[in-house]
C-alpha cells in the first residue's frame, strides 16, 4: 500500500527509542497533559451535572457533545490549511489552547444548558484550531524513524491528563462534599500552565516560515494530491468514529448502573490508564510492523468493550468493558495520527489532518445523536451493540485492505 509504512521490512530495523524523540515533542505531550487535566476534570463531572442538577436529558447530552466534537474536526481543517500556509503552526496551537484555557471559568458560573453549550462549544473551538497545527508540528519535528513513538509518546502524556483529571475531580468532590462548581473552578488553573508551557518550551523547526510565493494555495483541486491510502485512513477512521461515539456515555453508563455521583470521574481515570500505557507501546510497535495490523487490534479491543458495556450489570462488567474502550484507544488514536503523516505530502500535513478532522466531525455528531436516541428509546444495551456493528465493519475493512495489499 503505497504511502504506508512496510510491515515486513520495519520488523527487521532497530528503531530508536524514547531517546530519539524531539524535546519540542516531549513539551507537545505536556502541553496536552496539562490542558487534559483541566478539561477531564470538568467533562468527567459534565455529563452527571448537565442530567442531575440542569435536568438535560441524554438526546440533547448526545447532540451537545456530537456538536461539540463536530466543531473540533471542522475548525481543523481551517487551521489545518491555515497552518500549512503560514508555516506557523506554533501561533495556532497558542491561539487554540489560549482560547480553550479562557472557556473554563464559564463552566463554574453556568447556571443553564444553553451557557454549558456555548463553553463547551467555545473550548471545542480551541481544540480544533490547535489539533491540525498540532499534528502536523509532531510530524514536521519527528525523524521518520521514531514517528510513530513520537505521536505514541505525545498521545501517552496526553491521556496521564486524561485520567489525572478524572482523579483529581474524584477526590475534589469527596472533599467538597459534591460541590461540582468548586472543582469547576479549580480546573481552570492547569488550563493556564498549559498555555505556559507552550509558549515557552516547543520550538518550531528553522526555516518553517514560507515565503509569500511558495505558500499553497487553498484550491479543491489540491485534494487530487492526496493519494488513496490517504482516503482508506480518513474512511477507517470515520467507521471506528461511529462505532466509539461519545465517552460522555461511559459516564451515563456507569451512573445507569449504580455507581454514585462522586465515584463516576473513575471511571474515566480507569480508562485513561489503560488508555495511556498502551499508547506508546502501539506506536513503537506500529515502527516495527504494519500500523494497519495494529490499528485492527485495537478495531477488536473496541468490539469487545462494547458486548462488555452492553451486557454489563454491575462494576465487574462495567471495568472490563472500559478497559478495553481505553485499550482501543490507545490502539488507535496515535496510530491513526501516523497513518495520516505517512499518507499526506510533507506540505500538505496540516491540510491532511483538517480533512481527516472533517470528516471524523460529522461522522462523531452522527454517531453521538443516534447514540442519545437509541439510550432514550431502547436502553443503554442497544447503544453499545450498534457500536460493536460498526466496529466490526471497520475491522473487517482493515483485513480485506491487507490481503489485497500483500
Amino acid at each position: 500500500m503505497s504511502g504506508l509504512n512496510d510491515g515486513s521490512s520495519k520488523a527487521q530495523e532497530s528503531v530508536p527509542g524514547l531517546r530519539s524523540v524531539p524535546r519540542s515533542i516531549w513539551a507537545l505531550g505536556f502541553v496536552s497533559m496539562f490542558m487534559d487535566i483541566s478539561s477531564e476534570m470538568i467533562h468527567s463531572l459534565l455529563p452527571v451535572f448537565l442530567v442531575s442538577v440542569l435536568g438535560v436529558s441524554a438526546t440533547a447530552l448526545g447532540l451537545l457533545e456530537g456538536l461539540a466534537e463536530g466543531t473540533v474536526n471542522v475548525v481543523k481543517i481551517f487551521s489545518g490549511a491555515l497552518s500549512d500556509w503560514l508555516g506557523k503552526r506554533k501561533a495556532l496551537a497558542i491561539s487554540g489552547y489560549g482560547l480553550a484555557a479562557l472557556t473554563k471559568p464559564l463552566f463554574p458560573l453556568a447556571d443553564s444548558f444553553s451557557v454549558v453549550f456555548f463553553a463547551r462549544l467555545m473550548d471545542r473551538v480551541g481544540k480544533g484550531i490547535r489539533g491540525a497545527p498540532r499534528d502536523a508540528l509532531v510530524a514536521d519535528l519527528a525523524p521518520e524513524a521514531v514517528r510513530g513513538a513520537s505521536y505514541g509518546l505525545r498521545q501517552s502524556l496526553d491521556t496521564v491528563g486524561a485520567f489525572t483529571g478524572p482523579l483529581a475531580a474524584f477526590g475534589l468532590m469527596l472533599a467538597f462534599q459534591g460541590d461540582f462548581r468548586r472543582v469547576f473552578w479549580l480546573a481552570v488553573l492547569p488550563a493556564f500552565v498549559s498555555v505556559g508551557l507552550l509558549v515557552l518550551f516547543v520550538q518550531e523547526p528553522r526555516g518553517s516560515v514560507k515565503p509569500l510565493q511558495r505558500r499553497p494555495k487553498f484550491r479543491w483541486q489540491e485534494l487530487q494530491r492526496f493519494s488513496p491510502s490517504f482516503w482508506f485512513v480518513v474512511a477507517i477512521g470515520a467507521v471506528f468514529t461511529l462505532a466509539r461515539f461519545s465517552e460522555a456515555f461511559l459516564i451515563l453508563r456507569a451512573s445507569n448502573l449504580g455507581l454514585a455521583n462522586n465515584y463516576v470521574p473513575l471511571v474515566l481515570v480507569a480508562m485513561n490508564i489503560v488508555y495511556a500505557a498502551s499508547s506508546y507501546p502501539a506506536g513503537h510497535l506500529s515502527d516495527r510492523v504494519d500500523r494497519r495490523l495494529v490499528l485492527a487490534v485495537g478495531g477488536i479491543a473496541l468490539i469487545i468493550a462494547d458486548v462488555l458495556l452492553a451486557t454489563a450489570t454491575g462494576m465487574g462488567g462495567l471495568i472490563a468493558g472500559i478497559s478495553f474502550w481505553g485499550l482501543h484507544m490507545g490502539f488507535s488514536q496515535g496510530l491513526l495520527a501516523a497513518l495520516v503523516a505517512d499518507a499526506a505530502p510533507a506540505d500538505r500535513r496540516g491540510n491532511a489532518f483538517g480533512l481527516f478532522s472533517l470528516v471524523s466531525g460529522i461522522v462523531v455528531l452522527i454517531a453521538s445523536m443516534v447514540a442519545g436516541e437509541l439510550w432514550d428509546r431502547v436502553g443503554a444495551p442497544a447503544t453499545f451493540y450498534a457500536g460493536a456493528s460498526f466496529a466490526s465493519l471497520g475491522v473487517l475493512g482493515l483485513i480485506v485492505q491487507l490481503k489485497s495489499a500483500r
